[in-house]
């Protein structure tokens, strides 16, 4: 089970043939993948949607394979990032565990979250210690304890009893003596020591005997059957996916006869001043972004249109550089008032993306515009932008094929964007063309900062500027497991008084390799085209945070309910419990105001000490704004991106729990609380010196 390293021929293959390759490699490991994934998600729906993102983030991250651990890890450390992203709202989570691996996920279980994962990685996945620990950015100390704590846990669980009796400065030896690691001159003192010590004589004996079945659980993993038709579900969404890659941008070319005369003298103008273009653009370019990259000569007008079933694309420019290639377009209903929009996912490709484009990125999303002067001046055309992978070259020609676009319904009752875009319907044709571009230089700048955020470390790594965005490159330090942020949002940056807003879809993950104690993230804002800067002043939006904050609570069914209890400062409610076929569970608390948490994290233990196997989670709550007020989060009178910062607190969760067996009532023995979620709002600038 300790994972080979992939010889360079293997990456060469897996880069030149693409996502099928790595389609294939999954394929090879999917057994013990998927029953990694499983240990976080226990639901078959949301493990077939952890191999899809994780697929995509290896495909896009792949040319930033560093060769200095084994392929495989570099693949788990991807694996389980997406893991915990998806894994985040735990309350959500449906239990599907079969019957015969019941025992295991219950005592495993048992153990913290990080204690879990160093057990799981070691001894069921198959990692090396060093591998694990490089993979969970702990140290080697750490990790042993990590491993001797989750062992000890087990004990329990196992029927060896909860505690040690041997000698305390002796337990950091145990694992390294049975795995014939330890330096020599402490394992003699160690086997001096135990000859004499009969508590540590059967500590170390018990100890041994959990950890060979431990070892001795991979050999059950291979009982832990991957269901007939997961990877093909994978491969056709994958399929599906590819489908539709990418996007376009139109050039609007009507320029009438009005202007020939004036033409002639501006282009005099022109050689004389320069000032032809930044006026000419001013007065034939409504989209006030392509027009800031035509007067900087970032781009070209272009004549490029197709038409299909009525509906004209015109692709009015192309903007390249090492970020992205932005693409912008118009599309004309000819026949009827409908307005379409491109969206990269849904029906987009570009034919020769392997040979022009790289792949160390991914493209940015835009969400359709819906209040600009310009999309409400006609009702049966949409001016929009779409983002691409940027070029690998110098220059080149995107050929671009378009097979559906979604079409935009507006109606008086319902104007907000959210709504109208969760309504879009699809137009089918095809659309193709051939649109030339040429990169753009962009400057990338070393940052040397650090500062805290809610006293976790946060330090900024890089900053570039490219015409089409400015990308902030940096690292969080979650290394205490109490506290951690899942997630950091920016508001602005600002070069030279000017500011840029960062991209409303928060950070992407980048790398976790370089230095085990720091996650590499990367942020979007707008560009700042022109702008050389000497300071960068940085304000900070938002943190979502994990607290860890274990809590059990016993459930008694013999008690009259409502009953209470206190945790993280609140009074919360346990206002029903029912056995029954099914068991009823709720919990509330309808107090929100100061309160610390969002959302809970926790799991329900039955009377025989394990999860149910069938765990069905109904949640009600409500979106608060920053001045306090309310909103239902099924009838919100305005979009989400409208609300100013938002907070979505849970008041009701109703759990639903079916035994395992027809007939068979689950009896509950308590409620475990391993911590909560919640979101802070942020006003701190930090400045940033450029080097």
């Amino acid at each position: 089970m300790i994972p080979a390293k992939i010889d360079t021929m293997s990456i060469t293959t897996i880069s030149e043939k693409g996502v099928e390759s790595i389609v294939d490699w999954f394929d090879q490991h999917k057994q013990s993948f998927y029953t990694l994934g499983w240990f976080y998600l226990r639901n078959q729906q949301q493990v077939e949607e952890l191999f899809y993102r994780s697929i995509i983030k290896v495909h896009k991250e792949l040319p930033r394979f560093k060769r200095e651990t084994s392929f495989e890890t570099w693949i788990t450390s991807i694996f389980i990032h997406t893991c915990r992203e998806l894994s985040y709202d735990r309350s959500l989570q449906v239990s599907e565990e079969s019957e015969q691996h019941k025992d295991l996920f219950k005592a495993l279980d048992q153990l913290k979250e990080y204690v879990k994962e160093a057990v799981v990685l070691t001894y069921i996945k198959g990692i090396s210690k060093e591998e694990t620990a490089h993979l969970l950015q702990v140290s080697m100390e750490k990790m042993k304890e990590h491993l001797f704590s989750g062992i000890q846990s087990l004990k329990k669980e196992m029927g060896y009893g909860s505690s040690f009796n041997g000698c305390k400065e002796y337990h950091k030896y145990y694992i390294d003596y049975l795995e014939r690691s330890l330096d020599r001159t402490k394992k003699v003192d160690f086997e001096v020591h135990i000859y004499h010590c009969q508590g540590c004589q059967e500590d170390l004996g018990t100890f041994q005997d959990v950890m060979l079945t431990m070892l001795n659980l991979t050999e059950r993993m291979e009982d832990f059957h991957v269901p007939s038709g997961f990877m093909e579900n994978v491969k056709d969404r994958l399929a599906e996916k590819e489908k539709h890659r990418q996007q376009k941008n139109k050039k609007r070319k009507r320029i009438g006869l009005i202007f020939a005369s004036v033409f002639a003298l501006l282009m005099g103008i022109e050689v004389f001043t320069g000032s032809f273009t930044n006026l000419y653009y001013t007065y034939t370019e409504e989209d006030q972004q392509l027009r800031a990259f035509l007067q900087q000569d970032l781009g070209e007008r272009l004549n490029l249109e197709a038409e299909s079933n009525g509906v004209k694309i015109r692709i009015k420019s192309a903007i390249a550089d090492d970020v992205q290639t932005l693409v912008f377009y118009e599309i004309e209903d000819t026949a009827q008032d409908n307005q379409y929009v491109i969206d990269y996912h849904e029906g987009v490709s570009v034919d020769n993306e392997h040979e022009i484009m790289s792949r160390e990125t991914f493209p940015r999303y835009f969400p359709p515009d819906l209040k600009s002067d310009e999309n409400n001046k006609d009702k049966n055309v949409y001016h929009g932008k779409i983002s691409l992978l940027p070029l690998i070259k110098d220059n080149g020609t995107i050929k671009l094929k378009i097979t559906k676009l979604q079409k935009l319904i507006r109606d008086s009752s319902d104007r907000n964007s959210f709504k109208a875009y969760q309504k879009m319907e699809y137009e089918t044709g095809e659309w193709n063309f051939k649109i030339p571009v040429t990169k753009q230089p962009s400057i990338e700048y070393a940052l040397d900062e650090e500062t805290e955020v809610e006293g976790i470390p946060v330090r900024f790594d890089k900053l570039t500027i490219a015409p089409t965005a400015t990308v902030l490159q940096f690292g969080i330090n979650n290394k205490q497991p109490a506290k951690r942020i899942e997630v950091l949002n920016f508001d602005n940056l600002e070069v030279n008084n000017k500011k840029v807003k960062a991209d409303m879809y928060g950070s992407t993950f980048m790398d976790s390799q370089q230095d085990m104690n720091w996650t590499t993230f990367q942020t979007h804002f707008g560009p700042l085209i022109g702008e050389k800067p000497k300071e960068v002043k940085v304000q900070f939006e938002s943190v979502y945070l994990t607290f860890e904050d274990n809590k059990t609570i016993e459930l008694d069914t013999t008690q009259e309910y409502p009953q209470t209890f206190e945790y993280a400062g609140s009074t919360i409610s346990i206002d029903k419990l029912e056995v029954g076929q099914p068991t009823i569970i709720v919990i509330s608390n309808h107090d929100i105001e100061n309160r610390a948490y969002e959302v809970l994290n926790f799991n329900i233990v039955g009377k025989d000490e394990n999860e149910p196997n069938s765990m069905e989670m109904n949640s009600e709550g409500v979106i608060v704004d920053k001045n306090g007020a309310e909103y239902d989060m099924n009838e919100l009178p305005l979009s989400y991106e409208e609300i100013e910062q938002p907070r979505h607190f849970f008041t009701i969760q109703s759990i639903r729990i079916d035994g395992n067996n027809a007939g068979e009532k689950v009896i509950p023995k308590r409620l475990e609380i391993y911590g909560y979620n919640t979101t802070k709002y942020l006003d701190d600038i930090v400045k940033v010196s450029l080097e």
